[in-house]
C-alpha cells in the first residue's frame, strides 16, 4: 500500500502553484500570491465559485470551504421547503493564514491580517488583524499581539524562506544541533 501512495506521490506531484491553478480552473476567485500547500486535499466543496479568495492568502493542508447548509434537508419533509436549498459565499480577505485541517462555514467573511488556527472550525465573520482558534473559532489575540509573542520567542525564527529542502536541512542542523544528534 505505501508503495502505490508513494508512486502516487512522485507521478502527480502538484505544487503550490499547481493547486491555485486547480482552485481558479473550478471557479474559486483567487488573488495575487497565494498558496495551497501540495498535496492539501482543500475541498471546495460542491459550488467552489462561491469562494473568493484574497491577495497573499495560505492554505494548509486538509481545510474545507462549505459554501451550502446541508442540513437543510432535514426540513424538506415540510411543503414549503420541498425545494430548499441554502448556500451563501465565503470571502477571505488579504494576508490570511488557514491552518490545517480547519473547515469554513458558509457566509463566513474572514478579514485582512487574520490567523485562523489548525482544526479551527470558523461560523461566524472574523475581524481583521486577528488570530482565532478553536471550534468554534474565536479570537484568540491580536495580530500585534501575536507578532509579540513570535518576536519573544526569536530563537524559533530562521532565515529559511526561499531554500531548497537541502539547504534548509543544513542550516536547520547547524542551528539546532541538539535536534539532529
Amino acid at each position: 500500500m505505501w508503495i502505490k501512495n508513494f508512486v502516487k506521490k512522485i507521478l502527480f506531484r502538484r505544487n503550490k502553484k499547481d493547486e491555485v491553478e486547480l482552485a481558479r480552473s473550478i471557479g474559486v476567485k483567487v488573488g495575487k500570491n497565494c498558496n495551497i500547500y501540495d498535496d492539501a486535499k482543500v475541498v471546495f466543496h460542491t459550488e467552489p465559485y462561491l469562494v473568493r479568495l484574497g491577495n497573499n492568502v495560505t492554505i494548509a493542508p486538509e481545510v474545507r470551504f462549505l459554501t451550502h447548509e446541508g442540513s437543510i434537508g432535514v426540513l424538506r419533509v415540510l411543503e414549503e421547503y420541498k425545494t430548499a436549498d441554502c448556500f451563501a459565499p465565503i470571502i477571505v480577505g488579504d494576508n490570511v493564514f488557514i491552518g490545517l485541517r480547519s473547515i469554513i462555514m458558509p457566509g463566513v467573511h474572514i478579514g485582512n491580517n487574520v490567523v485562523v488556527g489548525a482544526q479551527s472550525i470558523v461560523t461566524k465573520n472574523i475581524p481583521d488583524n486577528t488570530v482565532v482558534v478553536g471550534a468554534p473559532a474565536r479570537v484568540l489575540c491580536s495580530i500585534e499581539d501575536f507578532k509579540n509573542k513570535i518576536i519573544q520567542s526569536d530563537k524559533y525564527i530562521v532565515p529559511t524562506k526561499g531554500m531548497t529542502p537541502e539547504q534548509k536541512k543544513r542550516y536547520l542542523s547547524d542551528h539546532f544541533p541538539e535536534w539532529f544528534s
